[in-house]
């Protein structure tokens, strides 16, 4: 019956979602096959945490639109999220409400839960917010390097304190709705984390995810195989398999089982 009630949740939230151009449809059908899994497994308490990922994310993304202009163009995607969006955020979260299932009675699959939003999240809301500093941004691998805003890879004050606030936040909710023996250690723990996951997704950006250059605009950009202006881009530097969806799915598990590894080594569970 709980399943059943999380699929018509899932399909709901999703339906709305799609009508108010969140996601498109293959993100429609891939949310609410997360959404049932999430819902129908966890709970309501974990339904909490995913909307307050999905709901604050979406609202970020439609945020200061006139001083985000020009920055589609670093993107692969638009705000619309498809499938591989919505796996790549919330594919390892979808993963621990499954492992929930079998180890109904452990922590660890929540905490682990929480983390891999904390992650997404804060990567998020670093992403949405960083690029309204006033300054360009600096190369995470080299911080003497300036960059364009909305370069992969690139970080700012502003935009590491936004990821900060948004890990911080999935944090404060894991270690309020799930009774747990110490809930501070772990909110920290769990914001941390998430900030950690951040910071290693804009890693990935700086090193080894696919880079492209469009030879008309001479900009660098995650889009492939045309640019914004329709002209086919070119392969400049990282790894061609390792798009944007695959470096927030490893934003996401270096969170949760980043975290984890820490309250193992502290043995608080």
């Amino acid at each position: 019956m709980q399943l059943l009630l999380g699929f018509l949740l899932a399909i709901l939230i999703a339906y709305f979602a799609y009508r108010a151009h969140s996601l498109n449809k293959s993100g429609a059908i891939a949310a609410t096959f997360t959404g049932t899994i999430i819902f129908g497994i966890g709970g309501w308490h974990w339904a909490i945490l995913l909307l307050t990922f999905f709901i604050t994310s979406s609202t970020l993304s439609r945020a200061y639109k006139k001083r985000k202009q020009g920055l589609d163009e670093k993107f692969s995607k638009g705000h619309e999220r498809d499938a591989g969006q919505v796996f790549g955020n919330g594919g390892i979260a979808t993963a621990f409400a499954a492992l929930h299932f079998f180890f109904p009675n452990e922590l660890w699959t929540w905490i682990g839960f929480a983390a891999a939003l904390a992650a997404v999240n804060a990567d998020t809301w670093g992403t949405e917010l960083g690029v309204l500093n006033p300054n360009p941004p600096r190369m995470i691998t080299d911080l003497r390097k300036v960059v364009e805003k909305g370069t992969s890879g690139g970080i700012s004050l502003i935009g590491t304190l936004a990821a900060l606030a948004g890990s911080a936040l999935i944090g404060i909710l894991a270690a309020t709705l799930h009774p747990m023996p110490d809930p501070v250690s772990t909110g920290i723990i769990v914001t941390l984390a998430g900030l950690a996951g951040a910071l290693f997704d804009s890693f990935l950006g700086a090193t080894v995810q696919a880079m492209y250059y469009c030879p008309t605009d001479k900009k660098e950009t995650e889009k492939h195989p045309l640019h914004t202006c329709g002209t086919p881009t070119v392969h400049i530097r990282g790894w061609k398999w390792l798009d944007n969806d695959l470096v927030n799915f490893a934003c996401s598990a270096c969170g949760a089982f980043g975290v984890i590894t820490s309250l193992l080594i502290k043995g608080l569970y």
